[in-house]
């Protein structure tokens, strides 16, 4: 049975689209899933990471490839044969270029800081995806627990033409450190980060199911 993808999108940079891949990536590989990532962004952030990830361990555990916006439908066919997950990591704008990655999906994730403008930045990735007929999940990133903003964007995030998880990441400094040291902030962080980090693959894995 040919693996699930999972694309990445947002059209904001720094909205946390390679950290919610690579923690992805590192919690289904840890369930026992084969796992493999695609990089369509042309920083390559992915891609470092994966790099880290083997000269820190040896082996990183799953597949990586590469792509421009067009080989994504090609790379992600030959993917899908290997993995039980596909994760896309794709750049941070909206235009042409993205849709073959929306087209391919099976689970569109939009990572949103907790700012309004992050959430503003959301639209044309839904509309495109809406073009594409395929709905998106938006997750929140970067969530200062108890603070009145990161409410205030739940809510509105809510009310748009997009579905909003219930698992959300909060503003830890682990996600960063891992991500440079080629980890997940499951092999590195506290019961707490692992629960936080679980409890979004879960809903993942079950949308994928769906």
């Amino acid at each position: 049975m040919p693996g699930k993808v999972i694309a990445v999108v947002q059209q904001k940079g720094g909205s946390g689209k390679t950290t919610l891949a690579v923690n992805l990536a590192v919690s289904c590989l840890r369930r026992g899933l084969t796992v493999a990532l695609l990089d369509t962004d042309p920083q390559g952030s992915l891609g470092r990471w994966f790099m880290a990830r083997r000269e820190r361990l040896g082996e990183a555990g799953m597949e990586f490839s590469t792509s421009s916006a067009w080989g994504v439908s090609y790379e992600c066919e030959k993917l899908k044969r290997s993995a039980d997950i596909v994760i896309v990591d794709t750049p941070p704008k909206v235009d042409a270029d993205l849709r073959p990655a929306l087209r391919e999906a099976d689970l569109i994730l939009v990572p949103v800081a907790s700012s309004h403008v992050d959430l503003w930045a959301t639209e044309g990735v839904l509309d495109l995806a809406a073009r594409e007929r395929k709905s998106a999940w938006l997750v929140l990133n970067r969530v200062r627990s108890g603070t009145r903003l990161a409410e205030d964007v739940a809510r509105a995030a809510a009310d748009m033409t997009a579905e909003l998880a219930t698992a959300r990441l909060a503003n830890r400094v682990v996600y960063a450190e891992t991500l440079g040291q080629g980890l997940g902030a499951e092999e590195a962080g506290t019961r707490a980060v692992r629960a936080e980090v679980a409890a979004l693959t879960d809903e993942v894995l079950h949308l994928l199911e769906g």
